[in-house]
């Protein structure tokens, strides 16, 4: 009986390990299928809208900031419209970075693809050809907890899909928008 006891630990540690290291790829896929299929709530199991929102928030706020410069910073008026600028793009990351809001989202780009006769099978009634975030991206980990995935935009541009490690399970916790301050 114990011949078996080291070697089914062996299995089961390379069975774990594998999952850990496999879970950013099967995340991105379940954000892919949730986003193809416009399940929003297959999406909430792989996305922290929490923490995806404070780092988007921090990312638009960064850009407005530096996009006004120095100016703009150093007198109140300018203090006082960066203050309000930051305001409501809060509140609309907080409302648009949701289950609900994804939904929205997703049902704006189906009508969308609707109306420009962009569906599955070119029927105008047919349903809307599927959004493919995550198509041709190329990942790679940081570091133990940490997986990077990069997509190149049409015009060249790159978005960065960050996941991160949580336990075990991987889900996606920033967007490093592609936003140029020149």
């Amino acid at each position: 009986m114990k011949k078996w006891i080291l070697p089914a630990v062996i299995l089961v540690a390379l069975a774990l390990a594998g999952y850990v290291i496999g879970g950013p790829y099967l995340a991105i896929h379940g954000i892919s299928r949730a986003i193809e299929e416009r399940d929003t709530g297959r999406l909430q199991r792989h996305v922290d809208f929490p923490a995806l929102r404070v780092n988007l928030k921090a990312q638009l706020s960064d850009y407005m900031v530096r996009k006004a410069g120095p100016d703009a910073q150093s007198n109140l008026f300018g203090a006082v419209l960066l203050g309000v600028a930051s305001n409501v793009t809060g509140a609309g990351v907080d409302t648009m970075v949701t289950p609900i809001g994804v939904a929205a989202l997703l049902q704006g780009d189906s009508l969308w693809k609707r109306a420009i006769g962009n569906t599955a099978n070119g029927d105008t009634w047919g349903p809307p050809a599927p959004a493919k975030p995550l198509a041709n991206t190329q990942g790679h980990y940081e570091s133990l907890s940490r997986f990077t995935a990069t997509t190149r935009l049409e015009d060249g541009r790159e978005v960065v899909f960050v996941l991160s490690r949580q336990g075990l399970r991987w889900r996606l916790t920033n967007i490093q928008l592609p936003l140029q301050t020149s």
